[in-house]
C-alpha cells in the first residue's frame, strides 16, 4: 500500500484525542507530512423488538451538522487541518478511511479502559491495531 504523505488521527475531542493530535503534529513536522483529522458520530436509534430501527424525524440531520461544526471548529484551533467526518460505526468507518486515504500511520488515543467497561464498550483503537493494513500509534490520554 502507497502511503499518501498524511497522518491520520481518529478525534473524538477527549483528551486522549488531543494527546494523539499533538503527538502526530510533532510527527509530522519531523517527516514532512500532513495531518488529516477523522471525526466518526453515531445517530442513536431506538429499537423495538420486530420493528426497524426508529430514529427521530430531523435528528440525523442535526447530529450530523452539530458534529460538523464541532469537526471544523476543532480542526481550526488545532492548525486549519483538514478534517473529514463520517457516520456509523467507529472501527469500520475508521478503517474505511484509511483504505481511502491510504495514510503512512494512525495516530490514535485511547482511553484505557479495562475489566468490564471495556468488555461493555469495546475499544475502537484496539480493533483498530489488529485490522489497520498501516501502522497505528496508540496513545493513552494523560492522567489515565
Amino acid at each position: 500500500m502507497a502511503g499518501s504523505k498524511t497522518i491520520l488521527v481518529p478525534v473524538d475531542f477527549e483528551t486522549a484525542s488531543i494527546d494523539a493530535l499533538t503527538q502526530a503534529r510533532e510527527l509530522a513536522e519531523t517527516l514532512g507530512f500532513e495531518v488529516v483529522l477523522l471525526h466518526v458520530y453515531a445517530v442513536p436509534a431506538t429499537l423495538y423488538s420486530g420493528i426497524a430501527p426508529l430514529v427521530g424525524a430531523g435528528l440525523s440531520e442535526e447530529i450530523r451538522v452539530a458534529a460538523a461544526e464541532t469537526l471544523a471548529r476543532f480542526a481550526r484551533e488545532h492548525g486549519e487541518l483538514r478534517g473529514l467526518l463520517r457516520c456509523g460505526d467507529p472501527t469500520t468507518e475508521t478503517l474505511a478511511v484509511i483504505e481511502e486515504l491510504q495514510p503512512e500511520m494512525v495516530v490514535m488515543g485511547t482511553h484505557g479502559r479495562t475489566g468490564f467497561s471495556h468488555l461493555l464498550l469495546g475499544s475502537v483503537a484496539e480493533n483498530i491495531v489488529r485490522k489497520s493494513p498501516v501502522p497505528v500509534l496508540t496513545l493513552r490520554a494523560t492522567g489515565s
